[in-house]
């Protein structure tokens, strides 16, 4: 796949008219009382979020206090079930569905001398930058000296955490375990049935720092949700080192509702549900510390593609030309 910067194919888009406060109803969810985000590297638009919803979050989470699962080795799991009471939750998934921009990556993997084209089998989006440089003014810049940030410095044009999803990084921040605070990136994946996944990974890169964090919501339709602990390392004599009683194969399978939040450091995947037909809006809030992370999460997550929007009428993800 040939290199291109975000800017070559970000197309443009008539976005929907967004009700203010002065021409919709008291009651009406669609009522917003600030103009939405904008920004250069945006394909749109990004509406703010409704009032109603607003006040929901900023007063009513965690609905729930946490329920830490730590009793194996190397899980540290807060499982706040629900974070967000279910109404708020479910009109916040139907919200971000509609709002957000949304992508179907495409990207080539090599395994060996093998390459494999990867359709990416669910839809994905995502904002924020490394914490090597902060966006000022909406231009990014370095974020020690404050000088613009050269465009030699990323592969793909890093995207500034529209409003909608700032007051959510906030919120999740807020209710954090101490030291896991800094988030500078969110990743929204949406599933749109159960045909739709994420294989067991780890979020482990070395651009996500030596103890890395994952803050994870869950919107829309319940997913099962899969941890195993990775695979055992062995030393250099083919004898495996002491983490060798970790025991690796059992998985632990837990059903994540609207408006659960996870936390955790272990091997994790949602796999296929035969016969699931309804959508689930996943956030993941995360800190990335050099370039390198930047250029991996728009790679994989906006990638050279089209830029695909809901259509309530045929109730789809719809490319916009």
């Amino acid at each position: 796949m040939a290199k291109r910067t975000l800017d070559s194919f970000f197309k443009p888009s008539t976005p929907k008219r967004t009700k203010l406060d002065t021409d919709a109803e008291p009651d009406d969810p669609n009522v917003n009382i600030k103009p939405p985000s904008e920004h250069p590297s945006y394909p749109i638009p990004i509406a703010q979020l409704p009032s109603h919803i607003e006040v929901s979050l900023e007063h009513g989470t965690p609905f729930k206090q946490a329920l830490e699962i730590n009793n194996q080795p190397h899980l540290d799991l807060l499982h706040f079930q629900p974070y967000l009471p279910r109404a708020t939750a479910n009109e916040l998934f139907k919200f971000l569905r509609r709002e957000l921009p949304f992508y179907r990556v495409r990207y080539t993997a090599r395994r060996g001398n093998v390459s494999t084209e990867i359709n990416t089998p669910r839809w994905t989006t995502v904002f924020g930058i490394d914490e090597t440089s902060v966006f000022t003014n909406g231009q990014a810049v370095d974020a020690q000296t404050g000088s613009p940030v050269s465009p030699a410095k990323y592969q793909c044009t890093p995207r500034p955490i529209p409003d909608c999803l700032e007051l959510l990084r906030k919120q999740v921040e807020a209710h954090a375990k101490d030291g896991e605070k800094g988030y500078n990136f969110c990743l929204v994946n949406y599933y749109a049935g159960g045909d739709d996944s994420i294989s067991f990974h780890s979020d482990d890169e070395r651009f996500l720092g030596s103890r890395p964090n994952i803050a994870s919501l869950s919107l829309g339709g319940e997913r099962d949700f899969l941890m195993k602990h990775k695979p055992v390392p062995v030393d250099n004599a083919g004898i495996s080192k002491p983490a060798a009683t970790v025991p690796v194969g059992r998985q632990i399978k837990m059903g994540l509702d609207s408006g659960d939040m996870t936390q955790s450091n272990w091997l994790h995947s949602i796999p296929k549900r035969k016969g699931n037909t309804q959508g689930r809006i996943n956030i993941t809030f995360r800190r990335a510390i050099v370039p390198a992370g930047t250029n991996n999460y728009y790679h994989y997550n906006v990638g050279g593609g089209g830029m695909y929007r809901w259509d309530e009428i045929s109730r789809e993800m719809v490319e916009q030309k």
